[in-house]
């Protein structure tokens, strides 16, 4: 018999957090109280300020590294070492050149060593313990799939993305269907008691047929304390994209993409937030131009930039500008999708591609207003034209302006054909339902990760 989930995701990552903000603390009150020399300084100041430094800088490195995504699958336990290790390291000498290098501190080289030895261990320690834990601690939500003819045909499809995708944990798991149809039985209460049902989730394509004793059923299963919630909204909390494929209510849910939450302030953190972006990028594209174009004279003859015409906001074309990454005669067999190893890409243009420094040039179509930094990316026509027959949601993307990094960039692998540009509109409708600074942000840092570990387009 299965035993009742004990905490969910949010639950567990929680205390995870709270585990590393302890262990984190300790390190560096031993630190600032041991290791630093103030040389008669008043103290006081320099170690809050250290601290609260240090904290910010290991949970941007732990999001950065994906510590606290308990979705996805480690490749091992010593793949997680590694990287908690690689993670405190580069805490360690973070903190040693910010207390060196702005406060000009000397330090007691004993207590400096056990700082940087002990903290990656402790963190490590703290780490197996919680896997270990949870290993005997129910966390894996037994489901009752409640479907309808319009989505039986998705049914098999549906019921892997509620158990998980290869690679991702969702922490929900089918142990029963039901087809809601006027021949089907009732569902009864000792239904679910057999299958000890923790959530319902019901895809349909209106919630307004429900019989009065299945209606009974699913405020009975409230009131015990079971989740019952729609795959739309199972779909968007766990995935952080749309289901455009669900042919329930969920249509009218994706329609209703006029973002209300963006107010005067917003715009204008958003305008703040965009420039500091482009002026960093712009600065790194001036600096990259003599490098690639000497480079790109003895290993990628041909011009530096290629332009071409991209759909953006509204459904105008707009030119967009990059380093040429592609032979010269990339396209003479017409249009075509790069894929991941496309043999059309030079080897400097891989090199170029794996650092993302072929998407430099495009800062000048922010510039020209064309572009956001953050934002769907943009397409060509022809592929828009083709998209556009397969959904109708397509064109919903170009409610804003297209952006050099964005949600579907840096959640989906990379994008190959039709298929995977359809399931990259789910995110990038996601990101236009729920865009604010935070989610930008988010993508800030998930973006260094893409580069990071290569991953994306």
């Amino acid at each position: 018999m299965s035993t009742k989930p004990l905490l969910n995701t949010l639950e567990r990552k929680s205390i995870l957090f709270l585990g590393d903000l302890t262990l984190i603390g300790l390190s560096l009150r031993n630190f600032v109280l041991r290791a630093v020399d103030y040389q008669n300084e008043d103290p006081l100041f320099y170690q809050i300020a250290i601290v609260g430094i240090g904290v910010v800088i290991y949970f941007l490195l732990a999001y950065i590294f994906e510590t606290y995504n308990l979705e996805k699958v480690p490749k091992s336990v010593t793949y997680s070492i590694i990287r908690i290790f690689t993670i405190t390291f580069l805490f360690t000498v973070s903190i040693v050149f910010v207390t060196t290098f702005f406060f000009a501190f000397a330090y007691w080289q004993l207590y400096l060593l056990v700082f940087m030895i002990f903290c990656p261990i402790q963190l490590s320690l703290w780490r197996l313990l919680f896997n270990y834990i949870f290993k005997f601690v129910p966390t894996v939500k037994r489901v009752l799939y409640i479907y309808d003819a319009s989505t039986k045909d998705s049914l098999q499809k549906n019921v892997d993305n509620i158990n998980g995708e290869e690679g991702n944990e969702t922490y929900y798991k089918v142990v029963s269907t039901y087809l809601n149809s006027d021949d089907s039985d009732p569902i009864s209460e000792n239904k679910l008691l057999e299958n000890n049902i923790d959530s319902l989730i019901i895809n349909t394509r209106s919630y307004n047929h429900f019989s009065k004793q299945m209606e009974n059923m699913l405020v009975n299963s409230l009131l015990s304390g079971k989740e019952v919630l729609t795959y739309t909204s199972f779909y968007e909390s766990t995935y952080e994209a749309l289901p455009i494929d669900s042919h329930n209510d969920s249509l009218y849910e994706v329609l209703q993409l006029s973002n209300n939450k963006i107010h005067y302030i917003q715009g204008i953190a958003n305008f703040t937030f965009n420039f500091f972006l482009t002026f960093i990028s712009g600065l790194a594209f001036l600096l990259s131009i003599p490098f690639v174009f000497l480079l790109n004279i003895f290993l990628n003859p041909g011009p530096l930039f290629y332009t071409q015409l991209r759909v953006g906001k509204h459904g105008k074309e707009y030119k967009v500008f990059k380093f040429r990454s592609m032979v010269v005669d990339a396209e003479k067999k017409g249009a075509k999708m790069a894929t991941k190893n496309d043999a059309r890409v030079t080897k400097f243009g891989k090199v170029l591609r794996k650092f993302r420094v072929d998407e430099l040039p495009q800062v000048w179509s922010i510039i020209r207003g064309d572009m956001s930094f953050i934002g769907p990316r943009p397409e060509r026509k022809v592929f828009v034209d083709k998209l556009n027959e397969v959904t109708p949601f397509y064109n919903v993307r170009h409610l804003v302006k297209p952006g050099i990094s964005g949600w579907a960039q840096v959640k989906y692998k990379y994008g190959e054909n039709l298929e995977d540009s359809i399931r990259k509109l789910e995110y990038d409708l996601y990101y236009i339902k729920n865009k604010s600074i935070v989610l930008d942000l988010r993508i800030i840092f998930k973006t260094l990760s893409t580069i990071l570990f290569s991953r994306g387009i």
